[in-house]
């Protein structure tokens, strides 16, 4: 007895699928084989049925997020496509999308400072996810401008790593400073 899962079900569509196989990065050596099979002949070898071939070929995505190199042979059959982290403006939009309570000001302040991490060493830099986050913390602590008793009290929402959290901690003040002073700037226009 075999339980279709999402890589065989992907195969046994009539119509064609859309297969998504998110952070691949993440997953072992031994699925990285089985995808091989899949990606090149669109097929899968189960040793208790047989070769299973696709009835129609499945569109597949892979995501990573480079936590590990994936191998030469699983890159060599896929399309490579790095997108990078949206601008000010875009990330801004995202937010006010999914945070729209967020005061307009507060929103440029912590999408600026979001921005100016990702400039730092990082073990792990905050994402768009932790962004939104950030937000939501932020409104929920009624919080109307950053400061650096916030964001140091804060911080873990958007940093992983206690590493990363220490080794910000210096930072602090320079990159609110930097972010008012270009706020206010930007204001005064």
């Amino acid at each position: 007895f075999l339980e279709p899962r999402p890589l065989l079900k992907a195969m046994q569509q009539e119509k064609g699928a859309i297969l998504l196989i998110d952070e691949v990065d993440k997953s072992d050596y031994e699925f990285e084989s089985l995808l091989l099979e899949i990606l090149s002949d669109y097929q899968i070898s189960i040793p208790e049925i047989g070769t299973i071939v696709a009835r129609t070929t499945p569109m597949v995505f892979l995501t990573s997020n480079n936590t590990r190199d994936i191998s030469d042979a699983l890159k060599r059959r896929c399309l490579h496509l790095y997108i990078p982290f949206p601008s000010v403006e875009l990330e801004e939009r995202i937010v006010r999308s999914r945070v729209p309570d967020v005061d307009a000001h507060l929103r440029h302040q912590l999408v600026e400072f979001v921005h100016s991490l990702r400039q730092l060493d990082l073990k792990k830099v905050p994402a768009i996810s932790e962004t939104i986050d950030w937000a939501r913390s932020l409104l929920l602590l009624h919080a109307d401008q950053l400061d650096e008793e916030l964001v140091r009290s804060t911080l873990n929402v958007l940093l992983k790593f206690e590493d990363d959290i220490e080794n910000t901690q210096g930072s602090l003040a320079t990159m609110l400073r930097e972010k008012t002073t270009t706020t206010s700037a930007g204001e005064a226009r």
